[in-house]
């Protein structure tokens, strides 16, 4: 049902923008019709092609005389145009009056003079609608239009105005007159309200009874849970007001604590328990805007919303938001190992850049100490190597610039991120193994998931000093 309502909306645009071939300007020009221009942009060339009086139109307007006979013209004419009639004579195109006065041979001025209000124009429309093979549409056809706004198009399409369109666009299919644009819209308007009543009762029906109540927490503000899952629950349960508030907020600088704050968020939301399937059968348009309802929310506008319309709200954000938490934890995950990883690299340059002294001009140095070796092969290192690179202590620092390699600095690296790991940023480990389910079906990193595997099985044990887990035998029992 989804799928084919996507469809009927994705053409709303066409049907509103373009002419059915059941429209009786399509029916004048052999099953082909075009869009009619703004008021504003009637040319010429435009008026002649649409405004222009054809012999059949001629011998309706024969018997009839001054404004009624003007106004009979205009309304035939413009009911070709729009599948409707005017709501009033400030609607049709001052250019087309003019131009149909002319042929009528009626002055443009006798336009003011048509009655509204009279039994004339009552007559003038049924005349119209049997020349076109339309009908005056009934409350049956506007309680018929409702259900096929509510069943049809309200699931995948949202705005009000393009729903307004596709009632007119419907009515010109079926050749029925559309209601007045006030009319249209309170159709619109009630089609939603069934369409969301409808849509709030099914996914209560999906709902436990548990996962209601916990819901409402969020709102109420219990200050924590009892029943069956409150043990399980216990670290994650807290006042309702002050979660629903930071449930809808996003995560802050990548840090611990800030990790931590998102693993709570994932834990309390997976802890109601939502159905998987709570909306497999509508759109993401529909929950997406269902979850922005819900985040402008206050929790004291919830609580005096019905209970199917504050639960659906709720539901659909916490829906959402675990899926978003996820998302977000996985990217501060990312961040922070960046961040160790780079705090490492900055620490350790810091302390050999103290360590070391940068030497300057070691090729020349290099080369009086081969001559001085040399011109005095038998010679000490002390008289002969020693003046001609400034003493020993130039040369010490020489080999320990050397030293400093590639490897060194790297194992370095290393040293400082297993220090910083296991004094502080270990704590997010647990919680984040614990709350995210690792897959992966790419086999070279088969490896990783192993490790993954052993980390979890291994995690709240302390670990021993000097201890290694690159043998999984040797890992604690």
């Amino acid at each position: 049902m989804v799928r084919e309502a996507e469809k009927v909306a994705a053409n709303i645009h066409r049907t509103f923008f373009c002419r059915p071939d059941g429209h009786p300007e399509a029916q004048r020009r052999g099953g082909k019709a075009t869009p009619s221009p703004p008021v504003q942009d009637w040319e010429p060339e435009d008026l002649i092609e649409v405004w222009t009086l054809r012999e059949d139109d001629m011998k309706r307007v024969r018997n009839k005389f001054g404004a009624t006979r003007l106004g009979f013209a205009l309304l035939l004419k413009f009911f070709e145009v729009e599948a409707r009639f005017p709501e009033s004579a400030q609607e049709v195109p001052i250019a087309a009056v003019e131009y149909v006065a002319q042929q009528v041979k009626v002055p443009a001025e006798a336009w003011a003079d048509y009655d509204w209000q009279s039994k004339a124009i009552q007559r003038h429309r049924g005349e119209i609608r049997a020349a076109y093979g339309f009908r005056a549409n009934t409350e049956e056809d506007q309680d018929r239009l409702a259900a096929w706004l509510a069943t049809e198009l309200c699931p995948v399409e949202l705005s009000r105005d393009r729903l307004a369109a596709a009632v007119v666009a419907r009515c010109r299919n079926d050749h029925i007159e559309p209601p007045a644009p006030g009319q249209v819209r309170r159709l619109v308007g009630r089609a939603v309200t069934d369409f969301e009543a409808q849509f709030c009762r099914r996914r209560l029906e999906r709902i436990s009874h548990a996962t209601r109540s916990r819901l409402e927490d969020l709102v109420v503000g219990s200050g924590g849970e009892t029943g069956e899952g409150a043990a399980g629950a216990g670290s994650v349960a807290g006042g309702g007001r002050s979660h629903f508030a930071e449930l809808k907020t996003d995560p802050g600088a990548p840090g611990l604590e800030s990790l931590l704050a998102e693993v709570h968020k994932l834990q309390r939301v997976r802890w109601l328990e939502l159905p998987a399937d709570l909306f497999a059968d509508v759109s993401e348009k529909l929950v997406d805007a269902w979850r922005a309802r819900a985040s402008k929310e206050y929790p004291a506008n919830l609580e005096r919303m019905t209970p199917a319309r504050r639960l659906t709200l709720l539901a659909t954000l916490c829906h959402v938001r675990q899926t978003e938490i996820t998302d977000s934890l996985v990217d501060l995950f990312i961040q922070l190992v960046l961040k160790i990883n780079t705090r490492a690299e900055r620490k350790v340059d810091k302390e050999l850049n103290a360590e070391l002294k940068k030497i300057r001009g070691k090729e020349g140095m290099l080369l009086r100490v081969a001559e001085a070796a040399l011109s005095e092969p038998s010679g000490t290192v002390r008289r002969v190597i020693y003046p001609v690179v400034g003493g020993e202590k130039t040369l010490k620092a020489l080999a320990a610039e050397a030293a400093a390699n590639e490897a060194r600095y790297k194992a370095r690296v290393r040293t400082v991120l297993r220090s910083s790991y296991s004094a502080h940023w270990r704590r997010m480990l647990s919680p984040l193994l614990g709350s995210l389910e690792w897959k992966c079906n790419n086999t070279a990193y088969r490896p990783v998931m192993d490790a993954i595997d052993l980390l979890k099985r291994y995690l709240e044990q302390p670990l021993k000093q000097n201890a290694r887990l690159g043998n999984p035998s040797r890992a604690p029992a």
